[in-house]
């Protein structure tokens, strides 16, 4: 979008630029506004570059970013510009990133407490030499000791380890399956199952069932997946097709998509062809 021999008064507005790629994604304002949150009149103003209904700078940044991860621009850029012609300084990242970021920073682990764990251990161990100590150990008949121990030189096929082939039986197999992959692969044959993979960028997706509820709409981002089930049928709309793989039905759905190109696609039951 930038270009380094142009001034920012030379290009399109912030509006004008977002509207533009918001036309090229073939996305309606509604459907903007249904994956963002933004409402609808304050999307429409921020296209006619008017600033003035976001409550303030702050939140006019926060919107401008989060309509151009929609539109599958960069909102680094968008703000730049945002800033080049409007004459102003980029705020501190801490003073609207926590407001407006849709990734949320997690937590780092939390470590083990070994000093606890040490204290733990050697409680243990003293209350077991009290609990031996204190419970008539001389009473043990050594006899019934030496009869029970094995003998010197006794070979491991003579004393098998108690439990060991339970042990063995109970060891997980390494390869699991996928649990995305699972559960397509377990869905009824008289049920529809599709699962949307976004990979190397992000799509706004939309999916209903055969009675045309909303099942699922927003912006998935890339690595993202979501599976839709239903008895009778599965409506999708793939804003950024180009972008999302599909399998239906435990199938891989070969495609020609497009980058930006907006898909309407249909399945039920059985072999996964689009109804």
């Amino acid at each position: 979008m930038s270009n380094g021999n142009a001034s920012a008064e030379d290009r399109p507005s912030v509006g004008r630029t977002l509207q533009q790629a918001r036309v090229d994604a073939k996305l309606t304002v509604d459907e903007v506004s249904a994956s963002t949150r933004v409402r609808v009149p304050i999307v429409q103003a921020i296209e006619r570059d008017d600033f003035s209904r976001c409550g303030g700078d702050v939140y006019a940044r926060g919107h401008i970013r989060t309509i151009a991860r929609a539109v599958g621009l960069d909102p680094a850029e968008v703000i730049a510009l945002y800033n080049e012609q409007r004459g102003e300084q980029p705020p501190p990242t801490l003073s609207s990133g926590p407001l407006f970021e849709a990734e949320r920073i997690r937590p780092e682990p939390r470590r083990p407490n070994w000093t606890a764990a040490m204290v733990a251990a050697i409680v243990a161990v003293i209350g077991f030499v009290g609990f031996t100590f204190f419970s008539g150990g001389n009473e043990v008949d050594p006899g019934a000791v030496a009869e029970g121990a094995s003998t010197p030189g006794a070979s491991p096929e003579e004393e098998p380890e108690p439990g060991g082939e339970e042990q063995e039986e109970a060891v997980p197999e390494e390869d699991e399956a996928d649990p995305s992959e699972s559960a397509v692969a377990a869905a009824p044959d008289d049920k529809v199952t599709v699962q949307a993979t976004v990979e190397g960028g992000s799509s706004w997706v939309s999916a209903k069932n055969g009675n045309g509820e909303l099942i699922f709409e927003g912006v998935l981002q890339d690595g993202d997946s979501q599976i839709f089930t239903d008895d009778e049928q599965i409506d999708v709309v793939l804003g950024n097709a180009g972008v999302v793989s599909l399998r239906v039905n435990g199938k891989d759905i070969d495609s020609d998509f497009e980058a930006g190109q907006v898909q309407r696609l249909t399945y039920t039951p059985g072999d996964p062809e689009e109804g």
